[in-house]
């Protein structure tokens, strides 16, 4: 799937296109179409913890958001070894609308609950 980034992903400002691969049923691959060497690995957030955020009109008009929209709520993971010391970004998770092929990064900021480099260990079934 290919998205149109509608709200920059910070730092990386200069991304306007991606594409969405699916790895396996909890992470998946997110590529600049223009840029080779940029790809972000993304996770599932709800198969780690329950996961609630309101998403502001600015963003839900951005990207044509409406209460039938299909959406796909990932987040960026620093993967590293062993996996158990890999690092989630809960505070800025991508949205990706599969309707229009429109995607933003948002930023939670009145989300204390949620942090930019959670362990996920701490969320994984002992």
């Amino acid at each position: 799937m290919k998205f149109d980034i509608c709200v920059p992903i910070l730092g990386f400002e200069h991304v306007k296109k991606v594409s969405l691969e699916k790895i396996d049923d909890i992470f998946m691959k997110m590529r600049s179409e223009n840029e080779e060497h940029i790809s972000f690995t993304l996770i599932d957030p709800f198969v780690l913890r329950e996961y609630d955020f309101e998403v502001s009109d600015t963003i839900q008009e951005l990207l044509q958001i409406d209460k039938n929209s299909n959406l796909i709520i990932l987040n960026i993971v620093l993967i590293q070894s062993p996996i158990e010391n890999s690092v989630v970004n809960f505070i800025s998770p991508m949205i990706f609308n599969t309707d229009n092929n429109r995607a933003a990064q948002v930023i939670l900021s009145d989300s204390p609950e949620y942090g930019v480099a959670e362990k996920i260990s701490d969320f994984l079934k002992k």
